[in-house]
């Protein structure tokens, strides 16, 4: 272990210095003074320090507190020895961060065993800081692959996983977090039908999971006129006929403490926009009918897929309600603009409704995707998550091909068009596609599908097949193929 012996006594160091050497075996370097100690120890730190606390000039204390304060030396251990036995000294020095506290003359068994313990404790903080080291690169490379997986992938609650897959969407679920954060800021999200408005409602809302207060919905353009202010502010009994007897609470009282989300803002009536202006700058409400006031704290979220500036010019939407929201607006691109996304967001759909429905697809053939990837998608992401859950109610293919996307086409295949024809029960369906079969592939997807059925043992698998267990091995052998049902041997 490198020593650093810090003492304006020449004889008295040289002999320390001469015991530690010989006798125990260690790198000692002397100084003379606090001063000259502590530009030798910023050179390069010693791990141990033993100095006398009446210096001239630079006293040990000194010297002690200018060693704790550099980042090297909080990991030293300082030693100081006083020829002045006061109990007032040691305690300030043991105060000051000192390891120990020695009288002179130093008593060398004192001090060899001092050292000793010293040298174990240096090693232990020395294996605690290089396994915190690796503690910190380990969290780095996960918080690395975290974050990778949360550019994908996003949770959004009454939502689920959502795909993030384009720099576009980066972009508009980084904005969402961002005013996750304030409340009071009133939200616009605009994007054609199908973009996923409420799914970043929601994230707006949830951000990453943190929130269980209420999100409350309400379809603008499903609730006739003369019903919405009650159904938004509520009522108080008797406001009118065909009231309920105890009144009824609005939709946002429902959403205190949480959000309001107000789903095509553009067809909100023209006399409610002024009411719900109100609401955004006053934070209070009153029941229809009602004399109460009643504060509010909730956050409110709108969306449309209408062109809210044609509705300004044509009076159809006030302008003074349009600012308000306008001051945090959020844009989705339609799916034909971020074309990059179609493949994996249709994968994710793939094995979504595969783990739901029990189906046996696991890919999409180059030439399906390339009909993926042509097709204009006029209704957005919703209509690609459609036509991947109908392939997969319809079909249990391990792969999808181009004749399962017949239907996107104008006049195109249908499962009861009679250009597929299937046969199906409660847990599984064969396609005959018009080109011809295979009967040996077929034979595996059922070997398959009843493996998958015992997890994987083929012992069952057998006897409910009322075939050889050994056939089943053979069969399997034979394809050269790792069936995805066979999980492990019993």
């Amino acid at each position: 272990m490198r020593i650093l012996i810090v003492d304006d006594d020449a004889s008295g160091r040289e002999l320390l210095a001469d015991f530690l050497q010989d006798q125990l075996g260690h790198q000692v370097t002397q100084c003379d003074n606090g001063r000259k100690a502590l530009e030798v120890f910023r050179e390069r730190p010693f791990p141990l320090v033993l100095s006398d606390i009446r210096m001239p000039g630079f006293g040990g204390i000194k010297l002690l507190r200018s060693l704790k304060e550099l980042p090297e030396g909080k990991r030293s251990d300082i030693v100081l020895f006083t020829g002045y036995g006061k109990m007032k000294t040691a305690i300030e020095a043991l105060r000051a961060g000192a390891y120990d506290y020695l009288l002179k003359p130093v008593k060398v068994d004192e001090l060899a065993s001092l050292v000793k313990r010293i040298a174990e404790h240096q090693s232990l903080m020395e294996l605690k800081h290089s396994f915190d080291q690796k503690v910190a690169e380990a969290t780095r490379e996960t918080e690395a692959k975290l974050n990778e997986l949360r550019r994908a992938y996003t949770e959004v609650a009454g939502i689920g996983m959502i795909g993030v897959f384009s720099e576009k969407m980066r972009q508009v679920v980084l904005m969402a977090e961002c005013l996750h954060k304030d409340r009071s800021v009133p939200v616009l999200i605009e994007g054609e039908t199908g973009t996923g408005k409420e799914v970043i409602a929601r994230l707006v809302h949830y951000g990453r999971g943190d929130v269980t207060a209420p999100f409350v919905s309400i379809n603008c353009s499903a609730i006739s006129p003369n019903l919405f202010e009650s159904e938004l502010f509520g009522y108080e009994e008797g406001s009118f006929t065909g009231a309920k007897k105890e009144g009824q609470i609005g939709k946002l009282e429902l959403a205190q403490g949480g959000t309001l989300f107000l789903d095509e803002i553009g067809d909100l009536p023209l006399d409610m926009q002024p009411k719900l202006l109100r609401v955004l700058q006053d934070r209070e409400i009153y029941r229809v009918g009602g004399v109460k006031l009643i504060e509010l704290d909730v956050r409110i979220i709108c969306s449309t897929n209408r062109n809210l500036a044609r509705l300004l010019e044509e009076e159809k939407f006030r302008r003074d309600l349009f600012y308000r929201l306008n001051v945090s607006r959020i844009n989705i691109p339609p799916l034909r603009e971020r074309a990059v996304e179609i493949r994996p967001l249709a994968q994710m759909f793939l094995e979504q409704f595969t783990r739901q429905k029990k189906r046996l697809f696991r890919s999409i053939s180059k030439t399906a995707l390339k009909i993926l990837q042509d097709h204009s998608w006029p209704g957005n992401v919703r209509e690609l998550q459609n036509a991947i859950e109908r392939i997969v109610l319809f079909y249990n293919d391990l792969e999808i091909m181009p004749f399962h996307l017949d239907f996107l086409s104008p006049g195109g295949g249908d499962p009861s068009s009679g250009q597929i024809s299937s046969v199906m029960n409660e847990s599984f369906l064969i396609n005959f596609p018009p080109g011809g079969l295979d009967l040996k592939s077929v034979e595996l997807e059922i070997i398959n599908k009843v493996l998958g059925m015992f997890n994987g043992n083929k012992s069952q698998a057998a006897r409910y097949l009322s075939i050889n267990r050994n056939t089943i091995a053979d069969k399997i052998r034979k394809s050269g193929k790792r069936l995805v049902g066979g999980l492990e041997e019993a």
